[in-house]
């Protein structure tokens, strides 16, 4: 009989989170010796791993952390909400934030390269989704600069952790405004801060495809300009966070709100889980 007692099936399942049955072939395996058992079961998770390649990653979580002058947030993916909202999974997105945090990752492929301890932030990640038994993926990142900053985390089920992030980077007093401003991106999920920074390839495109729909409409030749230049301007609305309506009156605009509140947004980010 293998050289192992209920304690220590009950120690290896709390250091790992492992099922009973696994555990049990573990030890029976390594003859009752835990560091040998472990190795087993992370060897056997690893391959578990490579089965779970091509699953898909649709549930998780959102974190973000301030550090000095900078703020970090990610993305952190697996299969299943089940795993989303246990405590293992959420211990290891705070780990991951660490450690992208304390790099300044703004990619998720420089976070990953990043150093967690003694390994990295890669090796981390499958180290636990082979103790998890999910695909786990880190599918976004980015650290943003700037004076002050206002983040919200909003979550979409009181079971699950964040689904939703932002983070808004600004200067000026009003931190109430702030976090209203923030709330506003979380609702209206702009793309660009102004419309400076969408890029002229895009607005040209939207431009063609405006024009194109406005001659299918049977507009006249001569109103093509006004017409095409107001929906491109509404393209610009849906876009640019400084040109969209406010989520709490829509008879102003985000630039004319954070003006009258002494602010000026530098930047921004937004995630969520998914999409």
């Amino acid at each position: 009989m293998a050289n192992f007692t209920i304690a220590d099936i009950k120690t290896l399942r709390e250091q790992l989170g492992t099922g009973m049955v696994d555990t049990k072939k573990a030890l029976e395996e390594a003859d009752g010796d835990l560091e040998k058992a472990v190795e087993i079961l992370r060897l056997k998770g690893a391959k578990g791993n490579a089965k779970r390649a091509d699953r898909s990653t649709s549930e998780g979580l959102v974190a973000a952390k301030q550090q000095g002058d900078t703020v970090t947030i990610i993305e952190l993916n697996t299969e299943t909400d089940f795993v989303a909202k246990n405590e293992r999974f959420i211990a290891l997105a705070d780990k991951v934030l660490d450690a992208a945090a304390a790099a300044g990752a703004d990619t998720a492929e420089s976070a990953l390269a990043a150093p967690a301890g003694a390994q990295t932030v890669a090796e981390l990640i499958s180290d636990e989704a082979a103790i998890i038994g999910e695909k786990v993926e880190l599918r976004r990142v980015r650290t943003l600069a700037g004076d002050k900053f206002e983040i919200y985390l909003h979550k979409t089920s009181k079971d699950l952790p964040p689904q939703v992030g932002v983070v808004l980077a600004y200067t000026g007093d009003d931190a109430e405004t702030a976090r209203s401003l923030a709330q506003h991106i979380s609702f209206a999920n702009p793309t660009y801060l102004s419309r400076d920074e969408v890029p002229e390839a895009e607005v040209e495109k939207e431009r063609e495809i405006v024009t194109e729909i406005s001659r299918n409409e049977g507009k006249p030749e001569a109103a093509l300009p006004k017409i095409v230049e107001g929906r491109v301007n509404a393209f610009f609305k849906q876009v640019s966070l400084l040109d969209q309506d406010y989520a709490k009156d829509n008879k102003l605009s985000v630039a004319q709100v954070a003006k009258d509140a002494g602010l000026t947004l530098t930047g921004f980010a937004r995630f969520k889980v998914g999409a």
